[in-house]
């Protein structure tokens, strides 16, 4: 509500041409309250409120807004303008802005940023991506282990106001390699000649420029870090990745994830901005391979063609079959996919997860099955043997559909797999044909058809 009110404030100072007082208005506001309030514009609109931002707030409201927006903004600019705006970024946000930016214009914006800005940007460039070093900023505070307390505050007055957090200082010693880190409480409560080197922590958690951010995710939510150190093969300090970086990756690899428990092709954009091809290409080579693998299902069906013929009405059952075996594999598959992406689960656990989703199945197969004999006997009054084939089925379906649904993930963790591609639809496919196979054979044995 609050939002819609600022909305329609500016929108009526824009229609008013009182830029001042827009300036004014958007001064109190925080930055990334001013890029939601931007994007709501229209896009002349946001041109204009964009030009009205003071430099240091329109490069850090820049930041917040969506790539059509920023790549919109750039065109709309002058070269030396749009240099001003890859200057003024934080080196990180600089990087991911180009990694999303046609190439024509990434070249516009290398071509007029400063040297210093573009041999930074080169560097994390080209680290691979989804690495700790293309996600680091190499805006951080160093400090020499030889410095005097007061020394060390006077280059954080320096220096502090182009770094991404004064938080936490690294200490390097005269080959550049990280042998510590100081808080920045600890320089203020110290005496003004104490050397850092008698004060710094010396126990530093860091991670190599290599690491798979997924690792780094997981780092900082085993330590609670705002703030961790990147570090290339010989211990020498790169860059640093904050805490705000990380909320965007764990917000990507989740939804990564659950691209792949839903057979589809994970995509770097956001569902409103694909297109229908681009959205049909993501689909369809997941579906066209269920739907041949489907056909198994098909296949067991019309094998047990003849015994369908004799007694029909077990043809009713075999969707509910079908989907309660789906289902409950689902349910596995997503816990032990989740467990395994905490790092809950490991391929040793293996033993103790199958002992412990077969205890799961029988107790939840077990009450499927009383539940559905009652109403096959009280409702559907078919024969007590018609019952007991579709009710045994329904315990077996229930056992295989978790036990498969626990190992496929683990078995795919350890090929070197993403385990979420292990998901529902692919565990669906697999223990239909066992539910049929098992129903029929129950069938052909306690009714001899």
């Amino acid at each position: 509500m609050e939002r819609r009110i600022e909305l329609e404030e500016l929108k009526r100072l824009l229609a008013a041409k009182k830029y001042t007082n827009i300036r004014q208005f958007l001064a109190e506001l925080n930055e990334a309250d001013i890029a939601f309030l931007m994007e709501e514009l229209e896009e002349e609109e946001r041109l204009k409120v964009y030009r009205i931002l003071p430099k240091d707030l329109a490069a850090d409201v820049f930041s917040y807004l969506e790539v059509d927006s920023q790549e919109a903004i750039i065109n709309s600019l002058s070269d030396r303008e749009a240099g001003n705006v890859i200057d003024n970024l934080m080196a990180d946000d600089a990087a991911d802005l180009l990694e999303e930016m046609p190439a024509n214009v990434v070249e516009r914006l290398l071509a007029n940023a400063n040297p210093e800005t573009r041999q930074a940007l080169n560097q994390l460039l080209r680290y691979p991506e989804d690495s700790a070093g293309s996600i680091m900023t190499v805006e951080y505070v160093s400090l020499k282990e030889s410095l005097t307390v007061d020394q060390a505050i006077e280059r954080i007055r320096a220096v502090g106001l182009d770094s991404e957090t004064i938080n936490i200082c690294y200490v390097l010693d005269a080959r550049r390699e990280l042998v510590g880190t100081v808080a920045l409480r600890y320089l203020l409560l110290s005496q003004g000649d104490e050397i850092i080197a008698d004060i710094m922590h010396e126990n530093v958690i860091s991670v190599n420029t290599l690491m798979d951010q997924e690792q780094v995710a997981e780092k900082f939510k085993k330590y609670d870090f705002i703030a961790m150190p990147v570090v290339d093969n010989e211990n020498r300090l790169v860059g640093i990745i904050t805490v705000d970086d990380i909320v965007d990756i764990m917000e990507e690899e989740t939804t990564e994830d659950m691209e792949k428990m839903a057979a589809i092709v994970p995509s770097d954009k956001p569902y409103m901005r694909t297109t229908v091809g681009e959205t049909f290409k993501k689909r369809i080579p997941w579906l066209l391979l269920l739907m041949v693998s489907a056909t198994f299902t098909g296949a067991i069906i019309a094998s047990f063609e003849d015994a369908l013929s004799v007694c029909a009405v077990l043809t009713v059952f075999i969707p509910m079959l079908m989907d309660t075996g789906g289902n409950a594999g689902g349910q596995a598959s997503v816990t032990i996919i989740r467990g395994l992406s905490l790092g809950e689960i490991t391929y040793r656990d293996v033993p103790r997860v199958v002992w412990k989703e077969i205890r799961v199945a029988v107790l939840c197969g077990g009450t499927l099955a009383i539940a559905n004999f009652a109403k096959l006997m009280l409702f559907d009054r078919v024969g007590i043997l018609v019952a007991f084939t579709v009710c045994l089925t329904l315990v077996a379906a229930v056992l295989m559909a978790m036990v498969v649904g626990c190992l496929l993930p683990i078995g795919a963790k350890r090929l070197g797999f993403d385990p979420a591609v292990m998901a529902s639809p692919f565990i669906t496919t697999i223990v239909d044909a066992l539910s049929l196979l098992v129903y029929f054979r129950f069938a052909t044995m306690l009714l001899g058809i």
